[in-house]
């Protein structure tokens, strides 16, 4: 992870003829470190880290970029869906309007919004009778594929050196494992689930994402 990539030589102005000691270079290397961006899974992160704790204002490329100092983070898209008062609470809806104004005023983060579908369903009663009882169902649809998607096409236009993911969700695992092992490509995975404090969860890994992540 300290690997640094050459970017251009320069001309030493001590390397002039007659002018420098015979173990001077001529030319001098200058590096840069892989850029990498950031791909945040909205509700994985909060549900995974962030839910019943005092950590409101999270900012992902900041946490990337302490966990992977050797990177330079020069974007991150974070992929969620609007909360609705079908899906949620007016006050959940609130607080995350806030949090993605905040999230706005970050130079180098776009939101990519997917959505809800709400439906009408049955399901079986935890404690019968009756057997089934009808639910109200939310479901988060599209913040998945659109990682997935947003994560090959920018491997494809050079966008990153190294793409860092953060999520536990093992729906990536295919994504992931057709760019570190079909394109030889660098990717890190951030799990949140691992992330919880000591008392608020159980801390669960994913021992899929870690056999085709780069970095876990």
């Amino acid at each position: 992870m300290s690997q640094s990539f050459p970017t251009s030589l320069h001309a030493d102005s001590s390397a002039g003829r007659g002018a420098a000691s015979e173990e001077a270079a001529p030319f001098r290397l200058e590096t840069r470190k892989p850029t990498a961006c950031v791909y945040v899974d909205g509700f994985n992160l909060y549900y995974g880290a962030l839910k019943d704790t005092p950590l409101r204002w999270l900012n992902p490329l900041a946490l990337a970029s302490n966990v992977f100092p050797a990177f330079d983070c020069v974007c991150c898209k974070y992929f969620s869906a609007p909360v609705s008062a079908k899906a949620g609470s007016s006050e959940q809806a609130l607080r995350q309007s806030v949090y993605w104004r905040a999230l706005r005023t970050i130079p180098s983060l776009e939101i990519i919004e997917g959505h809800f579908k709400v439906r009408r369903t049955w399901a079986l009663s935890a404690n019968p009778p009756p057997d089934m009882v009808e639910i109200i169902r939310a479901e988060e649809k599209g913040s998945d594929v659109n990682l997935a998607s947003h994560l090959l096409v920018d491997a494809i236009a050079g966008s990153y050196d190294v793409a860092l993911v953060i999520s536990g969700d093992s729906d990536l695992v295919t994504p992931i494992g057709m760019l570190t092992r079909k394109f030889c490509r660098s990717v890190g995975v951030i799990n949140p689930q691992r992330l919880s404090g000591p008392g608020r969860r159980r801390l669960r890994g994913s021992s899929q994402l870690k056999q085709v992540a780069s970095y876990y």
